[in-house]
């Protein structure tokens, strides 16, 4: 039996507002996590497609339990999903998100901006850390989903610092402000085409998306893991997602979780 916090501070909360057909967003003022309060909703049986947005998070986190330092000015949300999947196969949305989000940064960011993506879900302007994903999701019986939550955090206005990948924001790298609805709106556009192909087509097309974005391709990365790291080439990722590398003495590892940093240009 999943276990929800049952402490969500919410103030301010607005009426749901239709973004797009399918999709709709409650803006909140303050929260404590917009994933806590979207698996709340789930649970208690909101649709598939409802978004929760909040200016600030309290208890913002990121992937392996890392703190998302969530100050206003930045755009926060998270998305329940409930597609008719098992779990495994629903772990294609993390890259049906993050190629969603490369192409909403991409039609934004002024002109020869550099927008990548880094596995598992993160993403880059100038090969800096301006957004990353987590998702969390429950099981049914025989494994099948009965829903997942996408969380977001985008770096719109500033960015922390004392952090292990180098951060930036979206302001600080040349966008003129935009608004974060509008961040949001055309995020939830792209991710609809991209999630369209995916329930039609399969994870092959987003993978294939997905790759023509990546940092680090070809070349060697280091892969740190929670107690061993692997210098190595990225060679491809499988067909659920994971990390392909192959190792300096000719090793070929299968990653499924674990952060990655790209051998720095000269």
């Amino acid at each position: 039996m999943l276990q929800l916090p049952c402490l969500v501070r919410v103030r301010n909360r607005k009426a749901m507002e239709n973004l797009i057909p399918g999709y709709s967003v409650s803006v909140l003022e303050t929260i404590d996590s917009t994933n806590l309060e979207c698996r709340k909703m789930a649970e208690n049986g909101a649709a598939d497609g409802t978004i929760v947005q909040a200016l600030s998070q309290s208890m913002g986190r990121g992937r392996r339990g890392r703190k998302w330092q969530s100050p206003e000015g930045n755009l926060y949300f998270s998305m329940v999903l409930k597609p008719d999947c098992t779990a495994t196969r629903g772990l294609g949305l993390s890259f049906v998100a993050a190629v969603a989000m490369c192409d909403a940064l991409g039609s934004i960011m002024p002109p020869m901006t550099e927008v990548l993506l880094k596995w598992p879900n993160d993403i880059l302007i100038n090969r800096r850390k301006v957004c990353g994903f987590l998702l969390e999701s429950s099981s049914g019986e025989r494994g099948h989903l009965k829903w997942i939550i996408v969380g977001c955090g985008v770096n719109v206005r500033t960015f922390p610092e004392d952090v292990p990948y180098p951060a930036t924001s979206m302001v600080f790298e040349g966008s003129s402000g935009v608004p974060l609805r509008e961040v949001l709106l055309l995020f939830v556009r792209h991710f609809k085409r991209w999630r369209d192909v995916w329930e039609q087509e399969g994870f092959s097309p987003i993978r294939t998306a997905w790759l023509g974005r990546a940092i680090g391709l070809g070349e060697n990365i280091t892969a740190r893991l929670e107690d061993v790291s692997y210098i190595g080439k990225f060679v491809d990722i499988s067909e659920d997602g994971s990390l392909l590398m192959e190792t300096v003495d000719g090793r070929k590892l299968t990653i499924t979780s674990g952060d990655i940093f790209p051998e720095e240009k000269s």
